[in-house]
C-alpha cells in the first residue's frame, strides 16, 4: 500500500483488517543473548535446556535449583546466582523466563516491561509479552503451533499428529535441501529462473518420496552386510514444556 502525504491512499487497496489475536510468528536467534531464568523448578530447568540448546549465555536467578541446573552450573555451561530475584536483574538480558510463582512473576513482568525486553511466564499468560510455541523439531525444520492461549491442549494433540506426519527421516532431507541450495546460489552462471525452479522441484513431495525410498534402500542394504535388522536413527528431540 502507498501513502501519499495527505494520508490518502494512492494505491487504492483496502487496509488489512485487524485481527483480534495481536501476536506475531516469529523465529528468534539467541546465540551468544543474555537470557535470564528466575526460578529453579522442573519448569524452569526444561525452559534453560531448550534455550542451551539455542546456543544462548544463560544466567540463572534462583535460591535452590534441580539437580540438573546445578550440574549445569557446575560445568559453566549456566551462570547461577543463589538467590532471590532483584530488581535490575533484567539490565543486560534480551529474553527473561520466569519460573517463579505468580508474585514473582508479576514483578519481573513489570521490569522486563519497563526495559522492552522479552518476557515468557511459564503458565502465567497474564505476566507474558511473548509466548512459546508447541513444536515439533527435525533438526533445522521446525514446526511451530499455537492457539493464542486459547487451547495449549489442542496445540499438544496437533504437535503429536505432526510428528507422525513429518518423521525423523526430514532431519536429512533438510539438510540436504541446504546443502542443495548453497551450491546453486554458488554457480555464477546459473539464472535466477532456473534456480528457483530447481530449488521448488527439490523440495516438491515427490523429491521428499523419492529420497525416502533411497534412504530405506540404503539402510536395508547396510543391515544386510551387517546381518541385523534396519534401525531408523531419530532425529534429535528438544522436549517442550
Amino acid at each position: 500500500m502507498i501513502v501519499n502525504r495527505e494520508g490518502v491512499h494512492a494505491s487504492g487497496l483496502e487496509e488489512p483488517a485487524m485481527n483480534n489475536d495481536t501476536t506475531y510468528p516469529l523465529f528468534l536467534n539467541l546465540r551468544r543473548r543474555n537470557c535470564v531464568v528466575i526460578g529453579g523448578n522442573e519448569m524452569a530447568e526444561a525452559k534453560i535446556r531448550n534455550l542451551l540448546g539455542t546456543g544462548a549465555q544463560v544466567k540463572v536467578i534462583a535460591p535452590e535449583v534441580t539437580d540438573a541446573i546445578a550440574a549445569w552450573a557446575g560445568t559453566g555451561r549456566v551462570q547461577w546466582e543463589s538467590r532471590h530475584y532483584e530488581t535490575g536483574d533484567l539490565r543486560d538480558a534480551f529474553l527473561v523466563v520466569a519460573a517463579a510463582g505468580s508474585s514473582t512473576n508479576a514483578k519481573v513482568y513489570a521490569e522486563a516491561e519497563a526495559r522492552n525486553t522479552l518476557c515468557n511466564a511459564v503458565d502465567d499468560v497474564e505476566h507474558c509479552n511473548c509466548y512459546a510455541a508447541s513444536v515439533v523439531r527435525r533438526g533445522p525444520l521446525q514446526l511451530a503451533i499455537s492457539t493464542a492461549r486459547n487451547s495449549p491442549a489442542l496445540a499438544q494433540r496437533l504437535r503429536l499428529e505432526l510428528e507422525q506426519q513429518f518423521g525423523p527421516e526430514y532431519f536429512s532431507w533438510v539438510k540436504e535441501l541446504g546443502e542443495l541450495r548453497r551450491r546453486l546460489f554458488s554457480e555464477p552462471d546459473l539464472d535466477p529462473d532456473t534456480r528457483r525452479r530447481m530449488l521448488h522441484e527439490q523440495a516438491s513431495a515427490a523429491a521428499f518420496e523419492s529420497f525416502r525410498n533411497l534412504r530405506s534402500k540404503g539402510l536395508e542394504h547396510h543391515a544386510k552386510t551387517c546381518g541385523r535388522s534396519p534401525d531408523i536413527p531419530k532425529a534429535t528431540e528438544v522436549p517442550v514444556k
